[in-house]
């Protein structure tokens, strides 16, 4: 683990047949997918964890690489916690506390997205930041847009808990792959991302956001891709920090 030295803000993960290697990434924001939950489930940290950014090469032993690839990528991002255990000294407990959460469900006229056909090769779809694209599996996010070609109701959820800073709840039952193009006026600025299926969404520079005249991103949701998101306050689990260090040199 190293503070990062590259110019460009631009987040990289990789998730190889030996190990996790990311570049130019936050420790809050490795801490919060290693624990796998979204930011109102994680508390207690201290303001630098977001303010510098860090590279990580995690090899794993020779002999366990066979068990790697057998992993979920979830998993795959659980086993940074006893790496930081270690090298940041991190000790946490669990609580539970009452927190808003949103449930996804299909709105009453139906579900508006496209369901991705078997065999979509998108030869000129979306392209990640190393050129290489034209399959299904990828999204693209800009301020007040998100692009899907071929992607899981999983993947979507995941981004709209970014958006929300909360636990969203997929009660759609929705099981295939869908395309979609979701445009709606943003509350704050954010820049470009692309994820694939195997990592996680990659950070810029933030532009502009588009001028204010566009529909929330609760009813671009309902208008556009079929989707509603009820709130609820629910009991829940919360992982709050009690200590942590910036990394020792290696």
């Amino acid at each position: 683990i190293k503070p990062s030295k590259a110019d460009s803000t631009m987040i990289g993960v990789r998730i190889a047949q030996d190990g996790i290697f990311i570049s130019g990434m936050p420790l809050h924001m490795m801490l919060r997918e290693a624990f796998g939950v979204s930011n109102d489930r994680l508390v207690g940290e201290p303001g630098w964890m977001n303010s510098g950014r860090f590279d990580i090469d995690a090899k794993v032993a020779a002999e366990d690489v066979p068990k790697l690839k057998a992993l979920t990528l979830q998993q795959c991002w659980a086993m940074l916690l006893p790496v930081f255990e270690d090298r940041l000294a991190l000790k946490f407990h669990h609580e539970t506390k009452e927190l808003s959460e949103y449930v996804l469900v299909i709105a009453k006229g139906g579900l508006k997205m496209k369901e991705a056909a078997s065999g979509d090769a998108y030869p000129n779809g979306l392209k990640g930041p190393d050129g290489k694209g034209g399959g299904g599996g990828m999204m693209r996010m800009a301020p007040g847009e998100l692009i899907g070609q071929g992607v899981p109701i999983a993947t979507l959820v995941r981004q709209l808990s970014f958006q929300f800073g909360s636990t969203i709840v997929d009660k759609t039952d929705l099981a295939g792959k869908y395309d979609f193009d979701l445009k709606w006026t943003p509350d704050e600025t954010a820049g470009p991302m692309f994820i694939s299926p195997h990592g996680s969404p990659p950070e810029a520079d933030s532009p502009a956001p588009p001028p204010t005249s566009g529909p929330s991103l609760f009813t671009a949701l309902q208008e556009q891709l079929g989707l509603k998101l009820e709130a609820h306050k629910e009991p829940a689990d919360v992982i709050v920090i009690d200590h942590i260090e910036p990394p020792s040199p290696n």
